[in-house]
């Protein structure tokens, strides 16, 4: 029987920033066109945190029953590791999506209907991820989805529901935001290449393989702060983006520097901190500019 702390850790929460950064950055260029409305961005960020629990919970409990999970280096896995039971596990997820369709239909109440059809989307995605008989984890667009659910859709999706219009720089943020988001995701999957390939789980990192998984994650690092650039045509505080650089060269000295396994895992937690750090800080600097 699974503890509540081995709950909260099959939870991942470290994959937290990758929900949070995508409400900031939106909120930030919602406010930049004068649309921002505190209560909405709350509710959005409720509906990403729900939903980023819920797929985590959904992926425990799929590999697990794949036996993908049997021989993992990482986070706690409940199913693989017997920790919790499949159906316990797959009941969390279910409870996880479903508190996000609660607050995503609040949101859709007070702006256009066809928010539903993109909130459906995100519900089959987060389940379909490395859920069904054919999941898209396993055929390497696990980054393509983050960069569309966590940034394209979490940043202009929350700046539309604030400010009812998006503009380009919501865009370049929601750009931005899902670069990082999925250089998060490279990392993880970098570390698994391994024990993926040995079970079957074909993810981007594989098909790429190790030396231009590493040039991928710099790669998308990078955009940001191309980015960051960008934005000064909207206003000079832009700049202030380039704080996060730091923590961007932090996240990817271990891939960088050719680590495996665990010695992977502060390239996880760097990349998701200097993605919080980038939206928070460009996004304050957007609105106010």
């Amino acid at each position: 029987m699974a503890t509540a702390a081995q709950w909260i850790e099959g939870a991942r929460p470290r994959t937290l920033p990758n929900a949070i950064a995508p409400v900031l950055a939106g909120t930030g260029a919602a406010a930049s066109i004068d649309g921002a409305v505190w209560w909405k961005a709350v509710l959005a960020l409720l509906v990403s945190l729900a939903l980023i629990v819920g797929v985590n919970y959904a992926n425990d409990y799929s590999d697990g029953i794949r036996g993908t999970d049997d021989v993992r280096v990482g986070p706690v896995r409940l199913v693989g590791q017997k920790l919790a039971s499949p159906a316990a596990v797959k009941n969390a997820a279910i409870a996880s999506l479903a508190l996000g369709a609660i607050f995503g239909l609040a949101l859709v109440a007070t702006s256009a209907w066809w928010l539903l059809l993109i909130g459906l989307a995100c519900l089959a995605g987060a389940w379909y991820y490395t859920g069904g008989s054919k999941p898209y984890g396993y055929r390497g667009f696990g980054e393509v989805a983050v960069f569309v659910f966590f940034g394209l859709i979490g940043v202009l999706g929350t700046q539309f529901v604030q400010a009812n219009r998006i503009d380009w720089v919501g865009a370049l943020l929601a750009i931005s935001v899902g670069a990082f988001s999925s250089a998060v995701l490279v990392a993880n999957n970098l570390r698994d290449i391994p024990t993926d390939t040995e079970s079957g789980k074909v993810t981007l990192a594989v098909k790429l393989g190790d030396p231009r998984t590493r040039t991928l994650h710099l790669t998308l690092l990078t955009v940001p702060f191309v980015a960051t650039l960008i934005l000064l045509a909207r206003t000079p505080l832009a700049l202030a983006g380039l704080v996060a650089i730091p923590l961007a060269v932090r996240a990817n000295a271990p891939v960088r520097g050719g680590k495996g396994g665990l010695e992977l895992i502060p390239a996880l937690r760097d990349s998701g901190l200097a993605l919080l750090a980038w939206s928070a800080v460009t996004a304050l600097a957007v609105g106010l500019g």
